[in-house]
Order: C-alpha cells, then structure tokens, then sequence
C-alpha cells in the first residue's frame, strides 16, 4: 500500500504486467481527525509513505472494495463504518488505535431509543453513520463502539436485522407477494432477500413463511 498526501505527483512503471487491480481511496483527514475526536498524526498527513504494509488497513480496504456498488439500503452504514476504521487507523496513534472495545460504555437509554427510532422511521432507505452520531451528539468511530456495546451488533447489522424482522411481519400479517416484500424492505431483489433471510433465519422466505402459516 502507498500513502500519498493531496497535490502530490504521483506516477509509476511495471514491465510485462498483464493484468492489475488497484483500489484509490480519497480521505480528507482534517475533518475525519475533528469528526473522529482524535489528534492527526501530522507527518502522516504530509509525508508519503510507500509500499508499507497494515493488514488491518488492507482488510478494511478488501472488505470495502467488495461492497462499493451494493445497492442494499444497509451497506451505507456498512461502508461509512469501514471508511471510519480506516480514517482512524491511518491518522491515530498507534496506542489510541490498538486500544480494546472491551469494557466500552454503550449508548443511553434515550441515545439507544433515539436510535432505534430513527432507523425504523428511515427503513429502508440508507441512512448515513454520520447521521446517526449527529442524533446522540457523538463522533462515528465513538457511535460505533457504544451501538455496539448496547445492542451486540454494528448499526448496519442492527439495521439489516431489523429489515428481516419487518419482511417476517408482512410475510404473517398480510398476502403480498415476496417480491413485494422484498421491495418493500429495500431489498434489490427476491434473490437477494432470500439470500438474506436465509443466512439470518436458516430457512428460505417461503419455507419459513409456509411453516408458521400451516
């Protein structure tokens, strides 16, 4: 990996490559480092650094390559979470970023309800990690670890969840189609809802559906 600060000439020579994949990420670090509440290491953010290695960077980055053109509702929050990591893993220091979770404090009681609120009234649509620490008056990499501690889950699983629980109540409660209750959940199709649904519940849409109206 290479770090390159803003304005720098950048260019480069391989002989004989005959295929080659790159992932560019663009961060303007003053504003990660105010929004993350912590101090920016100044000669990161001057000084290019090349071909290092950080394999908690490079899974980050892997993860997020992945998920870029994910038209799910809940990889917003997803990725603004692997953005975040990686802001904060490039501009702390190295003993603020190799702290633990352990032991964190969770979100209020107000905080979490707020929360739980809001995304609920948002569902399906994408809701930004931003936006949600902006609602308890808390910096993204902060919001995270106190979501976390309070609920088990990262606000986009917690999200996702919350999608599969709503699709269970219309499967239930009313005659929609499953396509229809795909897109209702924000799902991009029934393919992928029942993707979902059965890596969360075990079973396809319609068997669960079929099972509990038997």
């Amino acid at each position: 990996m290479s770090f390159m600060p803003a304005g720098i000439e950048i260019w480069g020579y391989s002989a004989d490559v005959l295929y080659a994949k790159d992932v560019h990420i663009t961060l303007d670090l003053e504003p990660f480092a105010e929004q993350l509440q912590i101090k920016s290491d100044v000669d990161l953010a001057s000084v290019p650094k090349l071909r290092f290695t950080d394999d908690r960077i490079w899974h980050l980055v892997r993860l997020l390559a992945e998920v870029i053109e994910d038209p799910d509702p809940s990889v917003q929050l997803y990725g603004d979470s692997l953005i975040t990591a990686i802001a904060s893993r490039l501009i702390s220091r190295a003993s603020k970023s190799s702290k633990s979770s352990a032991g964190f404090a969770g979100l209020s009681s107000m905080q979490l309800k707020d929360a739980m609120s809001f995304l609920d009234s948002q569902m399906p649509n994408r809701v930004e990690l931003a936006t949600l620490a902006g609602l308890a008056g808390l910096s993204s990499s902060h919001y995270c670890r106190a979501f976390k501690a309070s609920t088990g889950l990262a606000p986009y699983q917690w999200q996702l969840h919350a999608r599969i629980e709503r699709a269970k109540c219309m499967m239930l409660e009313t005659n929609r189609s499953l396509d229809e209750i795909a897109q209702a959940t924000g799902f991009a199709d029934t393919v992928h809802f029942g993707r979902t649904f059965r890596k969360l519940t075990q079973a396809s849409p319609g068997a669960w559906r079929l099972d509990r109206l038997s």
